[in-house]
């Protein structure tokens, strides 16, 4: 496999779930591990796409849930390459709920995961550097960092 750069857009995913009964707690709002396992899907999916060989997720660095999801919902979850070092990838995802009946869409939940490309023989493997394109994807490029930074001195801390 080469190591030429990719562009963020050539990994994007979006995936569409209608949200039901089971996924929900007797509220009826959606409990957050649905979403949860959605967005680390999308997600690994991405990375996947990007690195072009299995990928597991190290870390979630954030999830925020800014709104309750709802039995019947229609959850769109957009990821994308944010970041790539030498053979780990940050990931942005947004979810979306649309009630499907008003024709309304609302942001309720925003993610950073990370994950490590594999090889055959399961040990991290170098991934395609991520070559931002537009003024948009550099700016994720350098908040990416910017977290990245964050999550290195936690570890440093916590292995003290």
């Amino acid at each position: 496999m080469t190591n030429d750069g990719r562009t963020a857009e050539e990994s994007v995913v979006t995936l569409g779930q209608v949200m039901l009964p089971n996924d929900a707690n007797p509220s009826g709002d959606i409990h957050g591990g649905v979403v949860m396992k959605l967005v680390d899907t999308a997600a690994g999916l991405t990375a996947t796409r990007h690195a072009r060989s299995r990928c597991v997720t190290v870390a979630m660095d954030s999830m925020t849930f800014e709104g309750p999801v709802h039995i019947g919902d229609l959850l769109h979850l957009h990821s994308v390459l944010t970041w790539t070092g030498r053979t780990s990838m940050e990931i942005e995802v947004t979810v979306e709920a649309e009630n499907i009946l008003a024709g309304t869409r609302r942001r309720t939940s925003t993610a950073y995961l990370v994950y490590v490309a594999l090889d055959a023989d399961g040990h991290p493997k170098p991934v395609p550097p991520l070559t931002p394109t537009t003024d948009e994807e550099r700016a994720r490029w350098a908040a990416a960092e910017r977290r990245r930074a964050v999550r290195l001195a936690h570890m440093e801390s916590a292995s003290r």
